[in-house]
């Protein structure tokens, strides 16, 4: 059985195919470079996970922040990176509770990053807060 916080990113995953220009060019944690034809793709990857203890139930509520980054390649990559951007928070924002997963999905800080390659290289993080809940000593139920 999974824990919660792997569902919820296998559900993310699977939420963003078919983003606008994407596609199924999506992976999880990835750490290799992307070739040229594997852009624009999508990266996403777990930052932290807090939990708070409900002192008046046996639960645990979590903060899991997730890292959804668009690479792009293009003379101007933040702009070529906007409807990417646009399609998957619009997918992220059609299920708060992650395909039953957590409490609620709120998003976050968006930072821009470009890079200097063989061609214009653009990296658009988009941090998701993903609010839910496990029992206090199972990872893996919903309470």
């Amino acid at each position: 059985m999974t824990t919660r916080r792997e569902s919820i990113l296998a559900r993310i995953r699977t939420t963003l195919t078919g983003t606008s220009n994407v596609g199924t060019r999506i992976w999880r944690s990835r750490v290799q470079a992307l070739a040229r034809q594997e852009s624009p793709a999508i990266i996403i990857e777990p930052v932290s996970d807090t939990p708070e203890q409900n002192t008046s139930l046996p639960t645990l509520d979590w903060s899991l922040v997730v890292r959804v980054s668009v690479v792009v390649r293009g003379d101007v990559p933040d702009q070529q990176a906007d409807p990417i951007v646009q399609s998957l928070h619009a997918k992220l924002m059609a299920d708060l509770t992650v395909g039953g997963n957590a409490i609620d999905i709120q998003p976050g800080n968006v930072t821009f990053e470009m890079v200097d390659a063989d061609q214009p290289t653009g990296v658009i993080s988009c941090d998701y807060l993903v609010r839910y809940r496990t029992e206090l000593d199972d990872l893996t139920t919903i309470p």
